[in-house]
C-alpha cells in the first residue's frame, strides 16, 4: 500500500458522556463515550496493563456509525485509586467490561477492539462472554506466555537495541539482573515514592524505546507524567509476576477458541513488533483459521504507525455492515 493510500482515520467531537463507575469497594473506573449516541457500540480496550485511553483512540471508528466506549482499567488513567493493585486481576477487568455494558444499557457489543495487552483482555472477555461480542478487532497479539514476555527483553529486543537495553538493565544492581520482573516489582512496591517513580521511569523508558519501528518524536514525553508512569509500570509488573492469572497457553487452546469461532475476527500485526512477538499472531490465526490475519510490512508495535492505523481503520469500516 502506497503512503498516499493510507486511511487517515476519523476525527470525533468531544465525549458526549463521561463518568465514573464504582466496581467493588476500592475502585472507580472512568469511562467516556464518543460518536453516535445510538450507534453500533464498540468498546476499546487499552494496552499495558496500566495504559490509559484518550480521545485519539477514537480515530479508528466512523463517528457517524459507531458509539465508542473508552475506559481506563483499574488503577490506570483517570480511574481511581491510581496504581492500586488490590482487587486488580484480569478477571476483575472482565467483570468491569460487563459492568460497563450493563450500566450503559448495551445489549451486545458490536465490536470489541484491543491491542497488545488489550488483545489479551479481548480474548479473555470474548471466551468468557461470547454471547456479548459481535466482532473482534485485535492488534499486536499477546497471550501472556512466558516466552512472549521474554521476547521483549534480552532474548530478542535487547539484541536489537543493545544500547537501550544496557541502560535499562544496569538500572538494577548486578545481583538482581537475573530476574528483571521481580527486581523491578520489588522497587515498585517500595514505601518511598521517589524510588517507585524512578524505577517506573526506567521500566517504561525501555518499553517506549522499542514500541515503534521508527521512534516517534516526543514518544518519551509520558515519562514526565508521574501518575502515568507509576500506573503503567506497576500494573505491567503486577500482572507479569502473576502471569495475568491466565493458565499459560490457555487462550490458544482449541476448546477455548471453539467458544469464539463464530465471531468475525480480524488480526492486524506489525511484522517488526518486538514488544508482542508476531509468532503469537500467527499461532492464533492457525488455531482460529476463520479469522483474518493482516501483516503490516513496515510497522512495529504501535497502533499509530501508518500502515497499522490504516488497516485497523479499514477493518472497522468493513465491520460497520455486520
Amino acid at each position: 500500500m502506497a503512503s498516499q493510500d493510507f486511511h487517515p482515520g476519523y476525527s470525533h467531537e468531544d465525549a458526549f458522556d463521561e463518568g465514573f463507575l464504582a466496581v467493588g469497594d476500592i475502585h472507580k473506573i472512568h469511562y467516556e463515550q464518543y460518536g453516535k449516541k445510538d450507534g453500533k457500540p464498540v468498546i476499546f480496550l487499552h494496552g499495558g496493563p496500566g495504559g490509559h485511553c484518550s480521545k485519539s483512540n477514537t480515530t479508528f471508528f466512523n463517528p457517524d456509525v459507531y458509539r465508542v466506549v473508552l475506559f481506563d482499567q483499574r488503577g490506570a488513567g483517570k480511574s481511581v485509586p491510581n496504581s492500586e493493585i488490590r482487587e486488580n486481576t484480569t478477571h476483575d477487568l472482565v467483570r468491569d467490561i460487563e459492568a460497563i455494558r450493563n450500566h450503559l444499557g448495551i445489549a451486545k457489543w458490536h465490536m470489541v477492539f484491543g491491542g497488545s495487552w488489550g488483545s489479551t483482555l479481548s480474548l479473555v472477555y470474548a471466551q468468557a462472554h461470547p454471547e456479548a461480542v459481535g466482532s473482534l478487532v485485535l492488534r499486536g497479539i499477546f497471550t501472556f506466555r512466558r516466552e512472549e514476555l521474554e521476547w521483549s527483553r534480552d532474548v530478542v529486543a535487547g539484541r536489537l537495541y543493545p544500547d537501550a537495553y544496557e541502560e535499562f538493565i544496569t538500572y538494577l544492581p548486578e545481583k538482581d539482573r537475573g530476574d528483571v520482573v521481580n527486581a523491578f516489582y520489588k522497587l515498585l512496591k517500595s514505601e518511598d515514592k521517589q524510588t517507585r517513580i524512578a524505577a517506573s521511569r526506567a521500566w517504561n523508558k525501555w518499553e517506549l524505546s522499542i514500541s515503534y519501528l521508527r521512534q516517534a518524536p516526543g514518544s518519551l514525553a509520558m515519562l514526565d507524567n508521574d501518575d502515568w508512569t507509576l500506573a503503567h509500570a506497576t500494573m505491567e509488573l503486577h500482572y507479569a509476576v502473576h502471569d495475568a492469572w491466565i493458565e499459560p497457553g490457555s487462550l490458544l487452546k482449541k476448546e477455548n477458541i471453539d467458544l469464539i469461532r463464530h465471531i468475525p475476527t480480524t488480526i492486524v500485526q506489525g511484522r517488526y513488533d518486538i514488544v508482542c512477538p508476531p509468532q503469537t499472531a500467527y499461532e492464533l490465526h492457525k488455531v482460529f483459521p476463520e479469522s483474518r490475519l493482516f501483516w503490516i510490512a513496515d510497522a512495529g508495535h504501535s497502533a499509530m504507525e501508518p500502515g497499522t492505523r490504516s488497516k485497523l481503520t479499514e477493518t472497522c469500516d468493513e465491520y460497520t455492515t455486520l
